[in-house]
């Protein structure tokens, strides 16, 4: 008698049930891996800009004064060029900075719809938003 080789229905269905398990697991830590990835760019960005604010603020004894919130890029106050602060998630032009006073100032990497909101910065480097 010639003997049937292949599998039984049931031995594909076990093979279906663990894939769908394993997926239903790993697809929540990758998005979640995701989302650490997008605010450790915008961190990494972030604190550069504030370095360069730190080296400004010894040279001169106060921030620089902006009333507005303008792009950090092309200002007087950093050394930064055009696409140093650019990354995968994040442009040059999604960073602003502002200090009315010229001793507390924000900077803001904005949510561009990759984030949930806006990620912030303060002088003091106190992290807020994102998630």
């Amino acid at each position: 008698m010639k003997r049937n080789s292949g599998f039984s229905l049931v031995e594909l269905m076990i093979v279906i049930v663990i894939i769908g398990v394993l997926a239903a697991v790993a697809v929540p830590i990758y998005n979640n891996n995701v989302t650490k990835a997008k605010m450790s760019e915008a961190d990494a960005s972030l604190g550069s800009l504030r370095t360069q604010l730190r080296v400004y603020y010894g040279e001169n004894g106060e921030y620089p004064t902006r009333a507005t919130a303008t792009h950090v890029i092309n200002d007087t106050w950093n050394d930064i060029k055009v696409g140093e602060i650019t990354g995968k998630y994040f442009t040059d032009s999604s960073f602003t900075y502002l200090s009315a006073d010229g001793s507390s100032y924000t900077l803001t990497c904005a949510a561009g719809g990759i984030l949930n909101s806006n990620r912030t910065l303060d002088q003091a480097g106190t992290l807020a938003g994102g998630i």
